[in-house]
């Protein structure tokens, strides 16, 4: 496997918390501590449009395709609700006061984590809170959604993935599955496996079909695990750690393939603190707080 550093992007003035697709093969946005909400294209790479400029830390932006629109979820203050065509804010409600950590979409509702232990299901035409549901006392990290059992994943600060009903938000089954803070759970693309990953440093693989049995629990990294994605080919994972590492495994053997770092490939000087694989020339984008974004060609 080859690794080749294609582009660096800088225009944040503070860590990079967070990227997530334009809804496009070769664009992306990035928010972070700075407050601004940025739009890349993998093809001008000196070109980010700056969409968005907010008066907080970003950790979460969503983006809903169904009404071309960029949920960005600014900590301590609530969501706001980017129109992309017209490019202004539409919307603002200050649903917390605290931190919002993860955001995602399922038909018609959103489902948005807290740093006070509560997920907000918002119903997305009406723009109106439905339904606060309490999962713990520490913050939710993060959300994944399974399309193939209509399940819900929540990873939180108590170190416990509680797995919900998408009909009722009924759980189902709590799986205390870290040693420390749950940072990214991700269900892999066909749904049959949950992968989380947490402060302990570890990956965990579960069995969805065999209600949530341990495959394997991996010691990935030396520092928090932040993030997971898997590659467009669904044959390969990325994961990227407090460690300033990005590393790459085989999606099938679960075996780690290539290392990612500054010594090797001229890679991030802190933390990790997302990851976007794209199917753009197989792409994987990495932000950090070292406040630059970096693009990796992944070859075979």
């Amino acid at each position: 496997m080859n690794i080749r550093k294609v582009d660096t992007f800088s225009g944040h003035r503070d860590s990079v918390y967070t990227i997530i697709s334009d809804n496009t093969s070769h664009g992306f946005y990035s928010a972070g501590g700075d407050g601004f909400v940025i739009q890349w294209d993998l093809n001008k790479p000196d070109l980010g449009n700056l969409v968005a400029r907010v008066g907080v830390s970003v950790y979460a932006l969503g983006l809903e395709k169904e009404n071309n629109a960029l949920w960005i979820g600014q900590n301590y203050e609530g969501i706001q609700v980017l129109d992309i065509a017209g490019n202004k804010i539409e919307k603002t409600s200050k649903i917390t006061t605290d931190a919002i950590f993860d955001i995602q979409f399922f038909d018609n509702k959103a489902l948005i984590a807290l740093g006070d232990g509560v997920i907000v299901v918002m119903d997305i035409a009406s723009f109106a809170v439905q339904k606060h549901i309490k999962v713990s006392n520490k913050s939710i990290r993060t959300i994944a959604i399974n399309h193939e059992t209509r399940e819900f994943a929540v990873g939180d600060s108590d170190c416990n993935v509680n797995i919900f009903d998408l009909e009722g938000y009924v759980l189902k089954k709590t799986i205390q599955s870290h040693g420390n803070s749950v940072f990214s759970v991700k269900y892999s693309p066909d749904g049959k496996y949950l992968f989380t990953t947490g402060r302990d440093a570890h990956i965990k693989i579960w069995d969805v079909n065999d209600a949530y049995g341990m495959v394997l629990d991996i010691p990935a990294h030396l520092y928090a695990v932040n993030d997971i994605t898997f590659s467009p080919n669904r044959t390969l994972f990325a994961s990227c750690s407090m460690d300033k590492s990005v590393k790459i495994w085989d999606a099938v053997t679960f075996k780690l393939k290539k290392i990612i770092d500054r010594a090797r490939h001229a890679g991030h000087g802190t933390s990790v603190n997302k990851l976007l694989w794209t199917s753009y020339e197989n792409q994987l984008i990495s932000c950090s707080d070292d406040r630059m974004i970096s693009v990796w060609e992944v070859a075979d």
